[in-house]
């Protein structure tokens, strides 16, 4: 990666803390600077609590995790005989490096869709299927899912919370926004886009301040031009930190250059 690449590039990073090193590191070597303020905690449910839910239900032929989130508080719960699943790539790396194996996982793509378009999810009916997940999310997984056949079962084992923004942080965010030194906003889900934009002050959001959103998921730019008309977006093509950052690069070199299209 060329160190000058991202170079007088701010960039607002919001992951939750203990996920934020990998794009951190990714932006600095592309000799852009990092803003670290989250707007997104992780927080468990209690093991005790989760345990007593699923001694309701079935025991499962598939778990299916729809993040590393999922991964990491919800793995315990799967039964050696089960076959797993993954959103994405990145989930998939979670369930390895837990020494499990992530038996189905999309091809192509990281979301609901390209998991459904799998060979394995197509005929299952009479199969149990467990969907690993935080509070909220989509539905179309588990409705799909049913339509095809199987009982689905919901387990959720982390909440996502506002996270308490510091009144330092809120310094140095209007200062830095105020000083035109943000152009960059990256937001990875619908809920962390919302709680990033009821902090921004006006400085670093709409359209006429320049500042780009930066996500690898259709839904959040769909999301930000209803709440921010006409604010520009880039659309990633991982949300790996390496992908998130090319998209950056991209633009900012073409910024730079306008012919270089």
């Amino acid at each position: 990666m060329n160190r000058t690449a991202l170079a007088g590039a701010g960039v607002l990073q919001t992951r939750p803390r203990h996920q934020s090193a990998d794009i951190i590191a990714c932006i600095e070597k592309a000799g852009g600077r990092a803003f670290n303020i989250p707007v997104i905690d992780i927080v468990a449910r209690p093991r005790a609590a989760i345990a007593a839910e699923m001694d309701s239900l079935a025991t499962p032929d598939i778990l299916i995790f729809v993040s590393r989130n999922a991964v990491d508080h919800g793995l315990f719960l799967a039964p050696g005989h089960a076959r797993l699943g993954a959103i994405g790539k990145a989930t998939a790396d979670a369930i390895v490096a837990a020494g499990r194996r992530a038996d189905i996982l999309p091809e192509n793509g990281f979301d609901s869709e390209a998991l459904l378009a799998e060979a394995d999810l197509q005929a299952v009916s009479g199969k149990r299927i467990l969907i690993v997940r935080g509070d909220g999310g989509r539905g179309l997984l588990g409705q799909t899912l049913r339509a095809r056949g199987a009982t689905v079962d919901y387990i959720c084992v982390y909440e996502r919370r506002p996270h308490p923004i510091s009144t330092q942080e809120q310094e140095m965010l209007a200062n830095a926004c105020r000083q035109g030194d943000i152009h960059y906003l990256l937001a990875m889900s619908v809920a962390s886009l919302d709680n990033l934009l009821d902090l921004l002050p006006a400085d670093c959001s709409g359209p006429g301040t320049g500042v780009r959103l930066v996500t690898p998921s259709d839904r959040v730019i769909m999301a930000a031009e209803k709440r921010l008309p006409g604010m520009r977006a880039l659309l990633a093509t991982h949300p790996r930190a390496e992908d998130m950052v090319a998209a950056m690069i991209a633009d900012w070199q073409q910024q730079a250059d306008p012919t270089n299209e």
